[in-house]
Parts: C-alpha cells; structure tokens; sequence
C-alpha cells in the first residue's frame, strides 16, 4: 500500500509556541459558560509537514486572543491522539486528523464538535464534496473540516517513453493510455525497447489504486462484507495482470530502489498522489526536466488527505472554527502547497498564482492543470471504519502472488476467508 512521506519531506520541525506530545491548555474539560469566557489560549496539535509553515505562522499572529499554543507531534499521531482522549487530560482544543484515521474516528464522533453547530454549513460548499464526505457521519455530523487531498497522476520519464516509441507529451499520454490494458500494453511495448524499464514499479500498488477509483470498497454503509464482490477482484486481477506480463519491477515506492530507479531510468513511471512530487523532487539528481506529468488510467483515484477537527473537551468551539476556517480557506490552501505541496481541498485556491506556476521539473508543465480536474473527479466512495483492517488480507495475499509462493485463484481465496474472518469480528455482517 503506498504510504505518505510527506510526513518527512514537508515538515518543519520547530515547535512553535509549545511542546511536544503532552502539552495541554490546561482547560480540557471546558463546558461552562464562566469557563469560555475566560480563556487565553487554545492548544492545536499536528504532526509534522501536516500544516504549511507560513500560513501557520500567520494564523498565531492573526488570533492573538486567545492565543494560539502548537505542538507538533511525531511517531504514531493516531495512537497518541486516542491515548489523549483516553486519558481524558492534556486533549488539544484543536486536533488534526489523518485521512487514513477518518473513518476509524467517525465512530467516535462524540468525541469532536459537529461542526454545523458552530457555523460550517457557511463553509462546507466551499471544499471538494467528496472529502467533506469523509469525515460527515452517517447521521450528518462533521467532525472535520478538509486540509488536503492526494489525487493521483501518472508521472513519467518523458525522455525513456519517446525512445522506446512511446506517445511521450502530456497530452497524447493521456489519450493513448487511457486504460489499464492500455498502460499495461505501453509496459510491455517498454520492456521490449528498454529490459531495464518496468513500467510499473510494484504491481501491489495497483491495488489499491484501482480500488480507489470504485464506488465501494470493503464494507457497504449497511455494514455488509462485499470484499468478495466483482469490483474488488477487478483490482485484484488488475494487480496480477502487471505481474503475469512481467512488467513489474516489484520495488515499492521510497525504497531505497526505487529512490534510485526514477533517476537512473530502472523506475520509468509512478502512479501516486499530488504529493508523491516531493519524494521524485527529493529523490532524483539527474533526471529533473526529464519528468512529466498525465491523468491516471482509468481515472483518479486518492490518497492521503487530512482534516482539522474540533474537541469536545475544547475551551471555546466557536473560536476554535473560527481559526481552522481562516487557515483552511482558499487563500491560505494556496500557501500551503507553495510551502510543502499540501494540495488544496478547496477548488476556488487552484486559480491562485500559486497553483497556476509552471514547474521546471515538469518540463514547464502547470501541475494543477493535470490535478486539478482529477480532484474533482475523485468517485465518492463510502468508507467503513473497518476496511483497513479487512483489506489486509488482500495485500498480504498479493504478496504471495508476486512472490510465486501461491497461484492467483488461491491467494484470492485466502484473502476473501481471512477479510471475512476480520469483517465478522467487527460485527460486519
């Protein structure tokens, strides 16, 4: 499964304003009147690279009462938010929250402020529907307001693609490799020009990603297991079809290989999120002006995104949104991505000048001219609090695939009774 390291590439790592994990305003249990209208600080916890740097600044500066105490926390955010909670001391008034942790939380959602009651409904139509999907419970709460998102491209070594014959501007990409087979014939076409070229780098990644271009997932909003159904092993054959072709080079993304691979030319392609562009930045030397940038076959997909919520045990809820809408709206979306590639959730930043500049390492091409429409069209798919877990079998049964240690039909087989196993163990039906 492909992970962020934005966590690690984006970050900043000064503590502003505060400590490490275990700080607290001192008011995690406010609830009265007397007790709002005394407040002088509010606590905002996040874990690094999660924020822009000067849009953080800026919002410190423009709430000075009650001031504004930010603890950037590392390791494992989630796991050390739940502990907080359970502990029941030290809760931040503020919290971010992880795309991959939404849905674990919304189960959990009386643990936040609904944020209709503290005047979301004005903003909410400003962000991407889908990820304002995300973190909206089944009965109507919403329980964050939208960071980022990570919708999808395909990125490409635009000078390896022409030599072995292959369409390589932007635009003929794009509407030649429209679909997997077509991506997966280019692969093939590739190897036979270039044997050093695989053009998918994990086959295990595919995954998920053609996972995430559906409408369903594991778990349907009834609580119902369709993990065995068609469009979960559609990504599945998907995934195997990469590896029967023999055009994966089976080297997951931030491996030390594949950091390797994107310059030298072993890794010709990725398919990953807006903000995979640091890691390739980060990881080529030779290559930059060589890359390019085109819509994911078969459609976007996303990954990763986060939210900004709201405790219960906050000192003063209309103060706290009042802080996450000023530093999540347009302008300040923009900033963020200038600073570390946070990509806004909030279409009306993607004609900011920000957004709008050409990027060199893309040969001049505009970024949001290729993400921008894929954030749009990202399918709105309901996500249990249970899929992760219910989902591991299938990554682990792929493994064995690609290792050669079981056939396709059984590894498939393994997965669906392990899932079913899992889903029947979270009282999924």
């Amino acid at each position: 499964m492909e992970l962020s390291r934005r966590t690690l590439l984006g970050g900043f790592t000064a503590v502003l304003g505060g400590s490490l994990v275990g700080c607290s305003s001192g008011m995690n249990t406010a609830g009265t009147t007397a007790k709002k209208n005394t407040t002088t600080e509010l606590t905002m916890w996040c874990w690094p690279g999660g924020l822009g740097k000067s849009v953080l600044d800026d919002t410190i500066a423009h709430f000075p009462d009650p001031k504004i105490k930010y603890s950037e926390i590392g390791g494992d955010y989630k796991q050390k938010l739940v502990t907080t909670f359970n502990g029941g001391t030290g809760i931040p008034d503020i919290t971010g929250i992880k795309g991959e942790d939404i849905a674990s939380l919304l189960p959990q959602a009386d643990r936040f402020v609904d944020l209709k009651t503290v005047g979301a409904d004005s903003v909410l139509g400003d962000y991407l529907e889908w990820k304002v999907n995300q973190a909206t419970t089944l009965d109507g709460k919403v329980i964050g307001l939208p960071i980022d998102v990570g919708p999808t491209a395909l990125y490409y070594r635009e000078d390896i693609f022409a030599a072995a014959g292959l369409p390589s501007d932007p635009a003929q990409v794009a509407a030649q490799l429209k679909s997997w087979d077509d991506f997966f014939n280019a692969g093939v076409q590739l190897k036979a020009k270039n044997p050093k070229a695989l053009l998918v780098w994990d086959a295990t990644d595919l995954y998920d990603m053609v996972v995430g271009q559906g409408t369903e997932r594991y778990i349907s909003k009834d609580n119902k297991f369709i993990g065995d159904q068609d469009h979960i092993r559609k990504a599945w054959d998907t995934s195997v079809k990469a590896m029967t072709l023999k055009i994966d080079g089976k080297t997951p993304s931030g491996s030390p290989d594949w950091n390797a691979g994107l310059d030298q030319g072993t890794v010709p392609a990725h398919i990953g999120a807006a903000w995979v562009a640091l890691d390739i930045k980060s990881a080529v030397k030779s290559s930059a002006g060589k890359w390019r940038l085109a819509a994911t076959p078969s459609g976007p997909a996303n990954f990763g995104g986060s939210f900004l919520a709201i405790t219960k045990n906050a000192a003063d809820p209309q103060k706290a949104f009042d802080v996450i809408k000023y530093m999540l709206n347009p302008d300040n979306e923009a900033k963020a991505f200038a600073d570390a590639q946070i990509f806004p959730s909030t279409p009306a930043a993607y004609d900011k000048p920000q957004l709008k500049a050409a990027d060199k390492f893309f040969g001049g091409q505009v970024p949001i001219d290729v993400f921008g429409p894929a954030a749009k069209a990202i399918p709105v798919a309901y996500q249990s609090p249970y899929d992760d877990s219910v989902a591991a079998p299938f990554h682990d049964e792929l493994k064995t695939v690609q290792t050669g240690a079981k056939t396709s039909d059984a590894a498939w087989s393994a997965a669906v009774s392990k899932a079913k196993a899992i889903a029947k163990r979270q009282g999924v039906q």
